[in-house]
């Protein structure tokens, strides 16, 4: 609500420590470049009711000292008539181009901290479209939302349905398979050592994927109790193979830590075995009818990589069903908890940020972000490829993202470590998506 303090997971973002909180969604369109006014005015019309999009982020006013320094938090302050055209424009750079300059560089102090950006496509005859924005403000299915109603098809957004805020119903995931192992929530495990080649700075990188081989893989493993089963997901077929990279890095690192397993602590004493590699996936929390909500609404669930296993079709069994969901109404603890952290910031970031950004917490986050529409296109353009831009990640972590549309997936790796390991973890992931494909193959 505009006026009011972020929750906490906007506010640990507003404080995120590895760099500005920038993230985004590119959409690369083939054919010539939409003029610049034929832009403003779509956006004008389908997003002009959006309160979410004409609000500013007010930090904690005065010193943040004594008591202050625990409790202060940001909050949204609504500025009524801004107009959108204001926040769009176009450069002569391409996506990679576009990274290097922007999301390392905070947006300015009093202006919504979203822009949308017209830029040169990666290749002949296509050009991009890039949505920037501090991820306190939107999160991915904030930003799919928001494109669908740009494209032709499209229908101008409800500002109510945008404000619909997920209440005391949440998407979840479930349980999990029998003999899944779900984290505490200070649990940690195993750090995976990154190949640290080059010089240690954020790192951007961005593959397209086969279409052909991403669906050999997802063939690789029937999935299902009865029958011929269904193929696997491309969500379950993506942790699969970034389980499959941790595991290389481990293999590079230390010959025998693949396959070692020792005792971690879960942070309440007790110590869970085998000693386990986790990846952190961003869930989203809406139910069914809050589709249109606008902001952040989704939660960091860990998931075990199995880097123990070899034969890249078992880490696939392994890791279908991890993210199956479930709408429950949220738990009275669950409420009580999230608002005691949320009256003290300050001091919930500073005991537990030593803790959930280390690399033993989650060596590497796993964000997929999809259209599944066939046929979109903006203004007669063709849609082609959906890229996504993650935050900086915490340092020795990596986020892999998959940004995925009806003519095929690319996929971003952002890193501290540098470009040469991001190209690097880059190339392993094609590398395990082509064993696992061989797998489905006579």
């Amino acid at each position: 609500m505009p006026g009011s303090h972020l929750p906490l997971m906007e506010e640990g973002m507003a404080r995120w420590p590895f760099g500005p909180p920038n993230a985004g969604i590119a959409l690369d369109l083939a054919g010539a470049p939409l003029p610049l006014d034929e832009l403003r005015g779509l956006v004008e019309e389908r997003w002009k009711a959006l309160p979410r999009l004409t609000q500013t982020l007010v930090a904690p006013g005065g010193a943040r000292t004594g008591l202050a320094r625990w409790t202060g938090r940001h909050r949204w302050e609504r500025r009524d008539g801004h107009d959108l055209a204001q926040q769009i424009d176009s450069a002569d750079l391409t996506l990679r181009d576009a990274v290097r300059q922007w999301f390392h560089t905070p947006f300015p102090a009093g202006r919504p901290p979203w822009s949308l950006h017209l830029l040169r496509g990666a290749t002949q005859g296509e050009f991009s479209l890039l949505f920037r924005m501090h991820h306190s403000l939107l999160d991915g299915r904030s930003l799919t939302t928001l494109l669908r109603a740009l494209f032709d098809d499209g229908r101008p957004l409800d500002g109510a349905a945008s404000l619909a805020v997920p209440g005391p119903r949440r998407r979840t995931v479930a349980p999990g398979p029998a003999g899944a192992v779900r984290p505490g929530l200070l649990t940690t495990g195993r750090a995976v050592p990154l190949p640290h080649r080059g010089p240690r700075e954020p790192a951007y990188t961005v593959v397209r994927l086969r279409a052909d081989v991403l669906r050999a893989a997802r063939a690789a493993v029937p999935v299902g109790a009865a029958g011929p089963g269904r193929p696997a997901t491309t969500n379950e077929v993506f942790l699969a193979t970034v389980s499959g990279v941790l595991r290389g890095c481990l293999s590079a690192a230390e010959p025998d830590a693949a396959a070692s397993s020792g005792p971690v602590s879960d942070g309440g004493g007790r110590v869970p075995e085998p000693r386990q590699v986790w990846l952190s996936v961003p869930v989203d929390e809406r139910p069914d009818d809050c589709g249109e909500f606008l902001g952040n609404a989704f939660a960091n669930v860990r998931v075990p990589a199995p880097v123990t296993l070899a034969d890249p079709a078992a880490r696939l069994s392994a890791c279908t069903g991890l993210l199956t969901t479930v709408t429950r109404p949220r738990r009275t603890a669950e409420k009580l908890v999230e608002g005691t952290l949320a009256a003290v910031p300050g001091a919930t970031l500073a005991l537990a940020g030593g803790t959930i950004f280390a690399p033993a917490y989650a060596p590497a986050a796993c964000s997929y972000v999809h259209l599944r529409e066939q046929g979109r296109t903006l203004a007669g353009r063709p849609l082609r490829h959906l890229t996504i831009v993650p935050m900086v990640p915490p340092a020795d972590t990596v986020t892999f993202a998959l940004g995925g549309c009806a003519e095929g997936h690319t996929l971003s790796v952002a890193t501290n470590s540098g470009g040469r390991d991001a190209g690097l973890l880059a190339e392993a992931f094609l590398d395990e998506l082509a064993l696992l494909a061989e797998r489905s193959r006579p």
